[in-house]
């Protein structure tokens, strides 16, 4: 297969794009090819720089670049040649497999709805963040912040985006969706959690186990966390919080390194049509290089296609 990576894009482009690109072509299998989307001159200035073969990599040039503080539609629409316009044109003709990028976040979602759409039946795409559990295991929490005003049809689809997600990314069975709330009775949160609690309780279409609080976030309660983006970005930056205060103590901890955003690399884009990951701006070479392998395992699972497979029959079962 053929990834695709935004050179240009993030705080320390293209140093740590680059640096991350040679490190996971050395761990990805000599079948797959990383096509490096940029300013081809700075491209190989900089592989030289760091002693890495050219011919490793497939390289598209790129002459323009949208910024991180650029508006994300003009961005797009203006500048046809830039690495993340492109990397979605290639993606939509087929010539790339997957696309990954750590730079305008904004830019990214664009060109997944407008570049290689959503797929038919999906509300809003959604983004997710992985938390580590007590047991040593995983969950997922979606979103974390592409949709901050979810209606209760959209957090029901983001159980279900989720679930997929999970079983077929984190090889979790059944996975449990949980809908986090202020507190585990039906009757309980604002107007949104409770309408969207009862059209999640009788679901056939997933493994719906009620409302979890922020207690169990760590713990095995529930697999898939569904909440509003803008619940699930405090969420996450909390987390990175503690994360970042730990470390600044000076203690070693295995679960609390476990939180280190560079061990998971970025998010998919759940409910388009392709393989999109969008990474955090301020990645370092080991989180790129786990972005980038993230993009194969989510291609290789065919997240997208079993998203469509499952809004149809979904889809089949409400008509």
């Amino acid at each position: 297969m053929k990834i695709g990576l935004d050179v240009m894009g993030g705080d320390y482009a293209p140093d740590n794009i680059l640096k991350g690109a040679i490190l996971a072509q050395k761990v990805l299998p000599q079948t797959d090819r990383i096509v490096l989307i940029g300013q081809e001159s700075i491209i190989l200035e900089k592989l030289k720089e760091y002693n890495s073969d050219a011919s490793l990599f497939d390289i598209v040039n790129a002459s323009e670049v949208i910024s991180m503080g650029e508006q994300p539609t003009r961005a797009f629409s203006q500048k046809p040649d830039s690495s993340i316009t492109k990397g979605f044109r290639l993606l939509k003709t087929g010539q790339i497999d997957a696309f990954a990028g750590a730079g305008n976040t904004g830019a990214m979602l664009v060109g997944s709805v407008y570049s290689v759409n959503v797929v038919q039946g999906i509300i809003r795409p959604a983004t997710t963040s992985v938390l580590p559990k007590e047991n040593g295991g995983v969950g997922v929490l979606i979103d974390v912040g592409t949709n901050p005003d979810s209606k209760p049809d959209v957090l029901y689809q983001f159980g279900l985006l989720g679930s997929i997600y999970a079983q077929h990314v984190f090889g979790i069975e059944n996975p449990k969706v949980g809908l986090l709330n202020i507190g585990e009775e039906e009757e309980k949160g604002n107007l949104l959690c409770q309408s969207a609690f009862r059209l999640m309780k009788d679901t056939q279409d997933y493994n719906f186990i009620g409302n979890i609080e922020s207690r169990d976030l760590f713990n095995d309660k529930a697999d898939v966390i569904v909440c509003d983006g803008f619940t699930g970005n405090i969420v996450l930056k909390q987390a990175e919080s503690m994360y970042r205060l730990v470390k600044k103590r000076g203690i070693t901890d295995e679960f609390f390194d476990r939180m280190n955003y560079e061990n998971y690399g970025g998010t998919p884009i759940l409910g388009v049509n392709g393989t999109v990951i969008i990474g955090h701006g301020i990645s370092n070479d080991i989180a790129i290089k786990n972005m980038v392998v993230l993009a194969k395992e989510v291609h290789d699972a065919q997240v997208s296609d079993k998203i469509s497979e499952a809004l149809s029959q979904y889809t089949q079962t409400r008509n």
